[in-house]
């Protein structure tokens, strides 16, 4: 991303978000506040570019955007109902939650890029959405600051456990700084946990998922954000349990289709590009702070 300027892909993200609510059937991620996010005539671009939506690109892409929501949120959910009250979301981009929040309690953490996070506010105040008393923002670049000292500016309770959600981040950082920042959120309290999402490299994939993968690879590329950096499960899990991270639920298309997509008539389902983590950290942190 270049300084300065907010984040191109949190845009297409959010885009895509709202185009679940209005084209498929039924809606696995329900988000009320995605179409009022985009402003006045949301709906009605989206029925205007409904037939680019509906392709098969499209719909792989719209289908990884809204189940990687939802297993988040469902993981988050099971946290909360464990006492879990501290949510961070790292490269927030144009994410919802915290103006949807269901759990009373659950305190909201917003960290992303200095720009793409003041675009977003100015995006909210347009729409008149007024950010609740739950919510605060942490304005980071994952690569240059601490996200101790914006998660701590923000008023991050080092004492309690947190629920962390990464989404649609690893792919454009170096491996050094996704294995930085997973290391600092091992050193989290104990029953902290943590769901992020990577995409496998691309020598990995069938003849048709390359191609899908260059496709969205070279458009992000050509936005100024290029994507850096892939996984395999196995390496990945050692990594992760090296880390102080364990169990370690590492999930794909296989797994996810039959749970999220199964009985549809619409096409809708993964292309298998990507894949989900929901890790627990279950060993000692060595600092008072991890971050």
């Amino acid at each position: 991303m270049e300084a300065g300027r907010p984040s191109r892909t949190a845009l297409v993200v959010a885009a895509l978000r709202a185009a679940h609510q209005v084209m498929d059937t039924p809606v696995l991620f329900a988000d009320p506040v995605a179409l009022p996010i985009l402003g006045p005539g949301a709906e009605e671009r989206i029925r205007a570019d409904e037939a680019r939506l509906r392709a098969p690109p499209a719909c792989f892409l719209r289908a990884s955007l809204v189940a990687r929501s939802r297993f988040a949120e469902d993981k988050l959910a099971t946290a909360v109902a464990g006492g879990v009250d501290q949510y961070v979301v790292l490269g927030a981009g144009l994410d919802t939650f915290a103006y949807r929040n269901p759990h009373p309690g659950l305190r909201v953490i917003e960290v992303d890029h200095p720009a793409t996070q003041a675009w977003k506010r100015d995006m909210l105040a347009r729409a008149e959405i007024t950010p609740p008393n739950g919510v605060a923002y942490a304005p980071v670049d994952f690569e240059r600051d601490t996200l101790a000292d914006g998660l701590t500016g923000a008023g991050f309770d080092w004492n309690r456990p947190a629920f962390v959600a990464w989404l649609g981040v690893t792919v454009y950082l170096t491996r050094d700084a996704i294995l930085d920042t997973l290391r600092r959120v091992a050193g989290l309290a104990l029953g902290s946990g943590i769901v992020f999402d990577y995409s496998l490299p691309p020598d990995t994939l069938g003849e048709g998922q390359r191609a899908a993968f260059q496709g969205m690879a070279d458009r992000a590329a050509a936005e100024g954000e290029p994507w850096r950096t892939f996984f395999t499960p196995d390496a990945l899990a050692t990594d992760l349990r090296g880390l102080g991270f364990d169990p370690v639920e590492d999930v794909g298309s296989v797994e996810l289709n039959p749970r999220y997509f199964a009985g549809r008539a619409d096409g809708l389902a993964l292309g298998g590009i990507s894949r989900l983590v929901h890790a627990t950290v279950t060993a000692p942190s060595p600092s008072p702070h991890g971050l």
